[in-house]
């Protein structure tokens, strides 16, 4: 997966009738993310970045 299709996954889950978000501001917010990530020292990411998918796991998959 490239990073623009992650993007426009991301994008594609969000923008919701109860929630309207499109496509370039989830990309913006993602984008800040990996700025945040980016800054933090390499185990420290890779930790949260676990504990991340660790969190999405449990809540399954999207439908």
């Amino acid at each position: 997966m490239k990073l623009t299709d992650f993007y426009s996954e991301v994008a594609r889950r969000v923008d919701t009738d109860k929630t309207k978000i499109n496509a370039a501001e989830a990309r913006r917010v993602l984008s800040e993310a990996f700025l945040v990530l980016a800054h933090l020292p390499a185990s420290e990411a890779a930790d949260l970045f676990a504990k991340g998918l660790t969190t999405a796991a449990k809540k399954g998959p999207k439908k």
